[in-house]
């Protein structure tokens, strides 16, 4: 590793040809990106295709039917031995594409949920995928970032890192942008570095990466060691039990069937064939690898609606959640914040112009205020100054990029005519960042002349209490109670009106002065107060009506004025008439036992701070509630981990709380949230209906052979048929079922108990009833055709067989609703329709074709006989149809 540490900034910029003022060029970035190539960690290496395809022959049960094949083939029954070995092959490739589609959905959602990064590019700030990094990219760094690539810090403000990934040692570090003079220095001693994967716990910064990839100290310590494990979901594992049960019941039924069949006469190795194949049809060996598909196909679908799935075991989860916990600003709002209103000089000035519009006049009853009207420039000088956001232009349209607060003060000061001036006419030469403690921000500038001023930014309640002096038209004079009294009313005017209320202060200093926090920020000078609003989204008030009549509750969590989260919350109908709104403060004095007791009344919650969520999350669970909750910041990062469902905002999250989550909103918006809800009760219900459709199917199958054999008739079914069966009837119909829209009602039920098993709600009575009565009329079609003609013992069985097909096909329709088959179009499905219509042209092709006749034992069927499997394979639906059991 090079000795980065001990260049200063200039010497550095000029080793990697870049300035930190413009960033590097798009040719050097694509110069860089061939010379170094992405900034990633080498992962585990893929299992190669070839072992991936043997492993789908690895089934104790697949083992043994290729065994008897080969013993079949030794014995001369070549037609057999072959048939079998080709469905089995064709399953094994089923099996292998869906294994291949569901790690091409996990890879693709890796790529979606890695880490951003705020780089400089050909002076321009864009955020981007971290792996598009190179060295000698200029990045921006704040709290609660991970950070991206090794970098050499350049610009640091209160900057500190937690690097006990790299050292262990948990305590922050602070960090300059001084080079280190010293020779050998390990990464915890290099202060002015900051590394791959380490956290900005405070401040911000700016820095020049000189490391990507496996070239950083993570990489170093990453080619040591791979530890990349993937972890089954709750559901995976409840499955993989079930199909341990399955397995034991199955062997069981099929010693059963066999040793039934042998005392009957029938040749002890066409018995062991059979009872293997019946032993192979009945365990859905398919089941994991199209829960894993469905899974990833619903992960696809919330992709597509903005919501990206961190976790597997959220798409469960998701189906149980009863109250969602969910932050005000950008979530249940446009995240366009807008300044409406100013107080200044003891007087309400109006702001119009709507948006991210730079165009708006400022009004004092409704007269247009001239462009010298005292200290408004100087004002809205002030909120430009102390800022970190910036305005970017996207296809002629303005957006802001960094926090929308910060964004509506520069909207305000372009409006005015100002442009942007830090870095040119003023120098900022310390900054001390906002956090959601403190609630407020400041920034020592300096201008052309050297003079030297404070500007604090932040909540009215923070900064009255620090400020000694008022300025008005008058000048700068001290501040009496009666003004305090006036600001007061101003914040209360404001928030009545749903404003969130921003003061702004400053204070003049000399090059003297000390530049200790405590010292800085008090005997403040009051300048004016900003009223913004960010308006609802119009989709979020259709979404919290939805999700109540879905038995889930909606909390409002804010850090606003009580007043202006009540006033958004009756605008979106959150708040009923006898709802509870808490504050903060409230909730400082109340141990959770307390607030279990009122919680199921309370709706929203104001002025709160991150250590409040995790009250609130407890408490709600400790009620017995699932619990979603969202956040953005560091701080939330404890709540969103405590909850069962943790949601994370894609645009203004930082990355640390976006890995604590188990969702990640693409939009920030809440209409997401009820989507992905409503696609995760959606992605179960379809895993239930493909359980329910396997199961029952398997359950006709045995019984069917179970059934013959008590009655002591010849087998209803040939071993290759017992396999042409599930292959053509479980694969592709179970595959479409995954991929079934909601059914009307499923965001009007309640939420689903997490400790639900898979064969509640009646499932496990609807797998057994169908598969008896799948049973039994496969068995009625066999006897009425050898009673008819029992020279003919092929054509009885070509009966049963295509039956027991049709059965199935049309059960499968069936399996789409909860209570009936009538209640459902069957055309909504189109890939069912297709899929159905596929699994019956091959049979077709079976019965028909007279190549295939004597490898699977079939012979030709007559309109007669079609009408007659056609009215004893739709009885098993329609008859549960009309009871809608």
């Amino acid at each position: 590793m090079k000795k980065w540490y001990q260049l200063d900034v200039e010497r550095l910029e000029q080793k990697l040809h870049v300035s930190s003022n413009k960033g590097l060029s798009t040719k050097q970035v694509e110069k860089r990106r061939k010379q170094y190539g992405e900034n990633v960690l080498e992962a585990e290496k893929d299992t190669p295709k070839w072992l991936i395809f043997l492993k789908q022959f690895q089934d104790f049960m697949v083992i043994v039917l290729l065994a008897a094949t080969l013993i079949a083939g030794m014995l001369g029954e070549f037609v057999d031995a072959i048939a079998i070995m080709i469905i089995v092959l064709v399953n094994g490739f089923i099996g292998f594409f869906q294994e291949q589609k569901a790690e091409k959905s996990l890879d693709k959602l890796k790529e979606l949920s890695a880490p951003m990064a705020y780089v400089l590019r050909e002076k321009t700030w864009e955020k981007i995928n971290s792996r598009n990094l190179v060295v000698g990219d200029v990045i921006k760094v704040n709290s609660g970032d991970r950070i991206p690539a090794d970098i050499r810090i350049v610009q640091a403000n209160n900057l500190e890192t937690e690097e006990s990934a790299l050292t262990g040692e948990s305590l922050p570090v602070m960090k300059h942008a001084s080079a280190i003079h010293r020779d050998d220095l390990d990464a915890q001693d290099q202060v002015n570095m900051g590394f791959m994967g380490t956290l900005v716990t405070r401040g911000s910064g700016l820095g020049i990466v000189v490391g990507t990839g496996m070239n950083t100290v993570m990489g170093q310590i990453a080619s040591l060691m791979t530890n990349t494990k993937k972890v089954p979901t709750p559901l995976e594992r409840k499955l993989a039990e079930l199909g341990k049960i399955l397995i034991v019941i199955a062997i069981l039924l099929t010693i059963l069937v066999v040793g039934l069949g042998v005392m009957q006469g029938h040749p002890v190795y066409n018995m062991f064939l059979a009872g293997v194949s019946l032993a192979v049809a009945a365990i859905p060996e398919g089941l994991p690898a199209i829960v894993t598909v469905a899974l990833s196909l619903g992960v696809q679908r919330m992709i597509r609606k903005k919501a990206i799935v961190r976790k597997l075991s959220a798409v469960e989860t998701l189906g149980c959640a009863s109250v969602i916990c969910s932050d005000k600003t950008g979530t249940m709002t446009e995240n366009q914040m807008t300044v409406k209103e100013m107080y200044l000089n003891g007087k309400m000035l109006e702001v119009t112009g709507d948006g991210y519009n730079i165009h708006g006049d400022f009004l004092i009853n409704n007269q247009r205020v001239n462009e010298n009207y005292t200290n408004l420039e100087s004002m809205l000088l002030y909120g430009m100054l102390c800022n970190n956001a910036s305005l970017q232009v996207k296809r002629g349209k303005y957006f802001v990029e960094g926090d929308p607060t910060d964004g509506a003060l520069i909207i305000a000061a372009r409006k005015f005519g100002l442009k942007p001036v830090a870095g040119e006419n003023f120098r900022i030469v310390k900054e001390i960042p906002f956090d959601s403690d403190r609630k407020r921000m400041s920034v020592i500038v300096e201008d052309d002349n050297q003079m030297r001023f404070l500007i604090t930014k932040g909540a009215p309640d923070v900064l009255l209490p620090r400020t000694t002096y008022l300025m008005d038209e008058e000048g700068r004079r001290i501040l009496k109670p009666n003004d305090k009294d006036k600001i007061e009313q101003a914040v209360n005017s404001m928030a009545d009106k749903a404003l969130r209320t921003i003061a702004i202060s400053m204070k003049p200093l000399s090059k003297e002065d000390s530049m200790d926090d405590h010292f800085l920020e008090k005997d403040l000078t009051f300048i004016g107060l900003y009223g913004m609003i960010d308006p609802p989204r119009k989709e979020v008030k259709p979404a919290i009506e939805e999700c109540r009549q879905a038995g889930i509750k909606t909390v409002m969590i804010t850090g606003d004025h009580v007043k202006t989260a009540t006033a958004i919350a009756k605008r979106l109908n959150l708040l009923p008439d006898d709802g509870l709104v808490l504050e903060g403060h409230e909730l400082n004095k109340m141990s959770v036992e307390e607030l279990e007791d009122i919680i199921e009344d309370v709706y929203v919650f104001a002025r709160v701070t991150p250590e409040h969520k995790l009250k609130i999350v407890k408490a709600f669970q400790e009620n017995g509630h699932v619990v979603a909750m969202t956040g953005d910041g560091v701080n939330d990062a404890p709540a969103i981990k405590a909850s069962d469902i943790g949601i994370s905002m894609g645009i203004s999250g930082t990355d640390v709380t976006k890995e604590a989550s188990s969702l990640v909103l693409m939009d920030d918006n809440f209409a997401t949230i009820k989507a992905a809800i409503k696609e995760g009760r959606n992605i179960y219900e379809n895993i239930r209906k493909f359980i329910r459709y396997l199961l029952a199917s398997n359950v006709g199958e045995i019984l069917v052979m179970l059934f013959a054999m008590l009655l002591g008739m010849p087998l209803p079914l040939v071993p290759v048929q017992i396999l042409w069966v599930n292959l053509v009837t479980d694969g592709l119909p179970a595959m479409a079922l995954g991929l079934d829209k909601p059914e009307d009602d499923v965001m009007k039920r309640s939420p689903r108990n997490p400790r639900e098993g898979i064969f509640a709600r009646g499932l496990g009575f609807k797998i057994i009833s169908r598969g008896i009565l799948i049973g039994l009329v496969t068995l009625i079609a066999f006897m009425l055709a050898y009673q008819n003609n029992p020279s003919n013992l092929i054509y009885a069985q070509t009966m049963a067989f295509t039956t027991l097909v049709m059965a199935q096909l049309i059960h499968v329709f069936d399996c789409r609703s909860e209570n009936s088959v009538f209640d459902r179009n069957p055309f909504e499905n189109i890939y069912l329709v297709l899929a159905v219509i596929s699994s019956i042209l091959l049979l077709l092709v079976v019965i028909y074709w007279p190549p295939l006749q004597p490898i699977f034992h079939t012979t030709f069927l007559g309109l007669r006989d079609w009408m007659l499997i056609i009215g004893l394979a739709a009885m098993p639906t329609v008859l549960f149809g009309f009871t809608k059991k």
